[in-house]
């Protein structure tokens, strides 16, 4: 090393040589102490686990990092109380941030295929002879004529109001799935993606035992995206994607295409338009429909809010509702194709509307049951913790506000049947107390259920 390299100006002693030796094995030493604490006291070893629906239920995605290239990336895995006697082999991505270390991850991801629908399995992720802690999941059932119970959140941070909680949760097998509607860990690429890190070890112990579906929000479009695209692995690369669960069809959607076309191109805005109408069309072909008839959204930033931030939702023009001069918005489209539910975050409160569209609502008899109502139905929770707070409630709102609040937490969601659905609203401020529900009852879906008159 130059740092070791010297000219003396004079003969040296025994005792000069061995106190210059002796500065240079302590350089050495506390760099490899350091590069160790950068990396962990093994690079090669498995964090950062996470799971992900495929969308089909015989299928499950396993997800892991390690800071050094591991050569034969395998998940053991077997049914639950079983030896790990079957393996499976994965592949391994070289992930390097856009940050100014440019630090480098390696991102590891193995299908397991040919699985058993309803059934545990236990797992453990590495290779080499070094693995992971076991973890067990339960794959999804098949079929429509199952009750989902997913958990519904967004703009969590590390160290989240919600996390505990929804751990808790998750270790009690409360949820069948997670979908995290945007913004994580305040942000994945900060400190030179060490946060990113950080936040995605602290969902491990509930993303690697169910199945934690994503979209992208605002707070990860550094680098166009690259933490997000990289660290999770959704049915599509896209960041956008469909998938079915029970009688549901879910889609997830970039609402972030229409922020920063500037900076990625405008493209993307018409080809998940394009993607996304094919894929209404499909879904709502009778045969699919009777199947599937819930057509679930989910996206980053909502179409309305009560919020006194000026934030896209709180214009009467909302570019993700009617678009970029008047193309491509996404009101229109979701309201001729029946979509039932659309779930938002972005905003740092949670906020539930009466059946609306086009600034026109149908109030239904009861506060919290929509009866076959003549709209979709929207819910914004985006309050699971982050160091950026709440955003605070204009005192002033528009009538398609049905209940806004602005206590940490996370939704629940149960799909009971075809027709009916139900949410609920966990305040971790109050300890876990329901402070909001809703049911919706609809015995028609689709774009023939919009039958009442609009106010």
């Amino acid at each position: 090393m130059t740092a070791c390299q010297f000219k003396p100006a004079s003969p040296m002693s025994f005792l000069d040589y061995l106190a210059v030796l002796l500065t240079c094995i302590t350089g050495l030493v506390l760099f490899g102490a350091f590069y160790f604490l950068e990396l962990g006291l093994n690079p090669f070893q498995p964090e950062q686990i996470s799971l992900a629906c495929t969308g089909d239920p015989t299928e499950m995605m396993v997800t892991w990092v390690t800071f050094s290239p591991t050569v034969n990336p395998t998940v053991e895995y077997n049914v639950h109380g079983e030896p790990l006697r079957f393996n499976a082999a994965g592949t391994m991505t070289k992930f390097k941030d856009g940050g100014w270390l440019h630090r480098v991850l390696y991102i590891h991801r193995t299908k397991l295929t040919g699985l058993k629908p309803d059934q545990s399995y236990d797992y453990r992720c590495g290779g080499d002879d070094l693995w992971s802690e076991m973890y067990t999941f339960k794959t999804l059932r098949s079929g429509e004529d199952w009750s989902p119970r997913i958990a519904l959140y967004g703009d969590m941070g590390t160290d989240g109001q919600s996390l505990s909680l929804l751990t808790s949760e998750a270790l009690n097998g409360n949820f069948d799935v997670i979908l995290h509607v945007g913004d994580f860990a305040y942000n994945m690429d900060s400190d030179n993606a060490r946060i990113g890190d950080k936040f995605m070890n602290q969902i491990q112990p509930i993303a690697a035992r169910i199945p934690y579906m994503t979209c992208p929000g605002n707070h990860e479009t550094a680098y166009n995206f690259s933490n997000y695209k990289n660290r999770f692995s959704m049915p599509s690369d896209d960041m956008f994607y469909s998938w079915n669960i029970g009688p549901a069809h879910i889609i997830s959607i970039s609402t972030e295409f229409y922020f920063f076309y500037r900076e990625y191109g405008s493209e993307q805005i018409a080809n998940q338009y394009k993607w996304l109408e094919a894929d209404l069309k499909e879904a709502t072909k009778k045969s699919n429909r009777a199947k599937r008839p819930w057509i679930i959204t989910m996206g980053h930033r909502p179409m309305y809010c009560s919020n006194a931030d000026g934030d896209d939702c709180t214009q009467n023009e909302s570019k993700v509702r009617t678009g970029l001069n008047s193309k491509y918005g996404l009101e229109d489209l979701f309201y001729k194709y029946g979509v039932d539910l659309m779930v938002w975050a972005h905003e740092h409160s949670y906020e539930r509307l009466y059946p609306v569209y086009n600034r026109k609502l149908c109030r239904s008899p009861l506060e919290n049951a929509y009866i076959n109502p003549c709209a979709p139905v929207h819910i914004i929770t985006g309050s699971a913790g982050c160091k950026e707070h709440h955003d605070a409630f204009k005192p002033k709102y528009g009538p398609w506000t049905a209940y806004r609040a602005l206590d940490y937490g996370y939704t629940r969601m149960k799909i009971h049947n075809k027709t009916h659905l139900y949410m609920e609203q966990v305040s971790v401020d109050k300890g876990g107390k329901i402070i909001d529900n809703v049911w919706i009852t609809k015995h028609h879906h689709g774009p023939g259920a919009w039958i009442i008159p609009m106010k």
